[in-house]
């Protein structure tokens, strides 16, 4: 079984010189990585505004998503990192607001910083949809098979 393999840029800046996509597609997985609150042109949106920032960090997931061949609908886990703890509301309504009725499995972490002392959060997410090859069943991506599809054990 060969899996299509498929790298999304976002144009960040941050991209060549750390050596990573926005996100990769290997067969129905899609993995997003950390995406925190750039606009374009580079510059932090929102700053000092940790539901602007949420809201900016999942406009451009959505994108990496689409460009992937997937939506929201399609996320099944976000990992949130936060530099204040004390904004994890404002930062948790964004989240309910996209995920309320998909309802991923989540995390919320706080951290020392990021890259930009102007970032307040940054997020991960991962999605799953069908490969294309008729087979949904995802888990086959994760563990070795036979030909029956079956994960070996």
């Amino acid at each position: 079984m060969s899996l299509e393999h498929k790298l999304v840029s976002s144009s960040s800046p941050y991209e060549p010189i750390i050596g990573f996509s926005r996100a990769v597609r290997v067969g129905g997985i899609i993995v997003v990585a950390g995406t925190a609150p750039v606009g374009t042109g580079g510059k932090t949106v929102g700053i000092g505004d940790p539901a602007a920032q949420t809201r900016r960090c999942f406009e451009i997931i959505e994108q990496a998503l689409k460009d992937a061949g997937a939506g929201l609908e399609h996320v099944v886990r976000t990992r949130t990192f936060l530099t204040d703890v004390l904004q994890w509301e404002e930062i948790g309504r964004v989240h309910g607001e996209i995920f309320g009725s998909i309802r991923p499995a989540s995390t919320m972490v706080q951290v020392a910083g990021f890259l930009d002392p102007d970032w307040l959060v940054e997020i991960e997410a991962d999605a799953v949809i069908s490969d294309g090859d008729g087979d949904d069943n995802w888990q086959n991506a994760w563990a070795p098979s036979d030909d029956t599809g079956i994960p070996k054990t």
